[in-house]
């Protein structure tokens, strides 16, 4: 006995609902989905619930760094930690914000943010006063980089922001926290403090209200 793409083992009729799947309604007069897509829309729903929550771990870890701490592990593996956990951050907002009308605005903060972060990551290693090697780049022009780096990641941030804010998926507060939060990371390591600080108090609040949302919005099934 074979199982219908369109039930369940139980034979039940399966339904999902297109506001989760992240894209149009199908053409048919069918609203149910193959199962086949359901298991991936399940997968891609499951890492965007628990991805968002690496967001305000990373700014816990951004505003440390940000603090000038120097204990063990040292600011250089923290930056790098965090770093990382943005990185996730961003791609499970991307795709919780897949099935909204700002899509496009979170694919493109996704990518930004992706090249900044790219950029920043092969400059971060380097002590001070050396250049790249292998590279057209001088030790003078490794700061202005490096600046240029955490401007297209808050730009990125800034796209994102922007995204969950015309969603109407998620609060409109979480959006204009990550947008402000986003002018504090463009300005990097080299703004005046306490601006990164609170950059990453602004990111925390944004992370946690974000998180929370979304495991509301995308329910267990």
């Amino acid at each position: 006995m074979s199982v219908s793409e369109h039930q369940t083992a139980s034979g039940r009729p399966l339904r999902v609902a297109p506001a989760w799947v992240g894209g149009a309604r199908p053409v048919v007069d069918d609203p149910s989905l193959p199962v086949r897509e359901a298991v991936w829309i399940w997968s891609v729903r499951r890492y965007a619930r628990a991805g968002l929550w690496a967001l305000p771990v990373g700014a816990v870890l951004y505003g440390w760094s940000t603090l000038g701490v120097t204990s063990p592990p040292g600011p250089l593996a923290v930056r790098l930690l965090a770093g990382w956990l943005s990185t996730i951050a961003m791609i499970a907002l991307t795709g919780l914000l897949a099935g909204s009308r700002t899509r496009r605005f979170a694919i493109a903060g996704l990518l930004v943010g992706l090249a900044g972060s790219i950029l920043l990551l092969s400059l971060v290693a380097l002590p001070s006063g050396v250049g790249p090697d292998g590279a057209a780049v001088t030790a003078d022009h490794v700061t202005t980089l490096a600046t240029v780096g955490a401007a297209v990641t808050g730009t990125g941030w800034l796209l994102l922001g922007w995204a969950v804010l015309r969603s109407r998926m998620a609060n409109p507060a979480d959006g204009v926290l990550l947008m402000l939060a986003a002018v504090s990371i463009g300005a990097g390591s080299y703004a005046v403090r306490p601006l990164p600080t609170v950059g990453a108090l602004l990111l925390l609040a944004a992370g946690m209200g974000l998180a929370w949302t979304g495991s509301r919005l995308i329910p267990r099934v």
